[in-house]
């Protein structure tokens, strides 16, 4: 079995992607990024999530599909579905602690 991944199904060109991409690598959380325009598979994937539409980002973490979310949606379901990713996060300063222990409740 693998392990839990977040995975952010994106496009050029979508401002929304490159803001929700943006926080997340700032964050440190590890993603595997797919290009729906480069890759049909994803595409077909995010149509099953988005009632048949190509909307991103879209983001799935094991069992969580989320069309459009926040980053703190996507870290929600980090620590409901892959608690072991939030090690793996950076960051700085006391909002940093302050988040981060919140999130691991």
């Amino acid at each position: 079995m693998s392990a839990p991944e977040v995975v952010v199904y994106w496009r050029p060109g979508c401002p929304f992607c490159w803001r929700l991409r943006g926080a997340l690598r700032r964050l440190g959380l590890p993603t595997r990024e797919v290009d729906i325009w480069a890759n049909p598979d994803a595409a077909a994937v995010v149509r099953s999530i988005a009632d048949g539409n190509e909307t991103v980002p879209t983001v799935v973490v094991g069992d969580v599909a989320m069309v459009n979310p926040s980053p703190g949606q996507v870290l929600e379901a980090v620590r409901a579905q892959a608690p072991e990713l939030l090690d793996q996060l950076s960051g700085a300063g006391r909002w940093w602690s302050a988040l981060r222990s919140r999130l691991r409740r």
